[in-house]
């Protein structure tokens, strides 16, 4: 393609053809590397999801996503399993002269090791949410605030924070696993497909029995067993805690409530015509 500002014409691999008229082209660099992204416009029909089935999801750490129906999706953990080799090539980084040529080599190790890491998760992610996307015409999951749960708990100089280590773990691996990421793409894969994601308030989903309602700390007796203290309903947590995803999703549409996000991509008025990025 020929580049803006006298760039002359540059010769990029094709990962997949581009369809439509193309609006506009993004070029960026990552680790080393150059890529370019099309922004194509093209006649598509109004999607019909081929699935009628509406599932809850639960996101967690131990397990990536686990599913009303007892689907399990585990985690790729791609930063804990490189985490030892990060920390070493930073220990390398530190000992060489900022700004030598040793430096910038050992620099650009460390981009690289971060772009596969981020790569790994991306298309793992991408794998797990075609999957229930393509299976699923309703995907209820919890309002997560990502920013939120991953915050630092260092404090201040005058009130500083309490459990930072143990916090600090913790943000780590609710990073690893991509929450936000994950919701992004099962939410553009439904608007696709012609489904829908519905986010709902993850209040109480963990300590709440799916059997008989009764909401209690003492249900979660350990981190992957759910045992109602009330009924004796007996579970795996991270499921007991997507059925009760479910329930509430039947709840909020039951009462008219909107889904909130995920839903169809908009088109011009007596047309057909969407835009599509590829």
């Amino acid at each position: 393609m020929k580049l803006p500002a006298g760039l002359a014409w540059v010769k990029f691999r094709q990962s997949q053809p581009v369809e439509g008229k193309i609006k506009n082209a993004t070029v960026s660099q990552a680790a080393g590397h150059w890529y370019i992204s099309f922004q194509v416009e093209q006649e598509t029909l109004e999607p019909i999801h081929p699935s009628g089935s509406m599932v809850g999801l639960d996101a967690g750490i131990a397990k990536l996503a686990t599913l009303s129906d007892g689907t399990v999706f585990e985690p790729v953990n791609s930063f804990k399993t490189n985490q030892t080799k990060l920390a070493r090539l930073q220990r390398q980084l530190s000992k060489k002269v900022k700004f030598s040529s040793n430096w910038k080599k050992q620099k650009a190790k460390i981009q690289r090791l971060h772009s596969h890491i981020a790569n790994t998760r991306r298309d793992y992610l991408h794998k797990v949410t075609t999957t229930i996307s393509k299976n699923h015409a309703m995907i209820v999951i919890e309002d997560l605030k990502v920013a939120s749960m991953s915050k630092s708990a260092a404090g201040t100089t005058s009130q500083p924070g309490r459990n930072v280590r143990a916090k600090s773990g913790l943000n780590r691996s609710i990073l690893d696993q991509g929450w936000f990421e994950l919701r992004r793409q099962l939410e553009y894969k439904q608007a696709w497909r012609g489904g829908q994601v519905l986010a709902i308030n993850p209040a109480y989903t963990s300590q709440q029995c799916a059997c008989c309602g009764h909401t209690a700390k003492d249900n979660r007796q350990t981190q992957s067993q759910f045992k109602c203290a009330a009924c004796g309903y007996e579970a795996n947590a991270d499921v007991n805690g997507a059925r009760n995803i479910l329930a509430a999703g039947h709840a909020v549409l039951a009462c008219g409530g909107v889904v909130q996000s995920g839903r169809p991509m908009k088109q011009e008025p007596g047309t057909a015509r969407a835009a599509i990025t590829q």
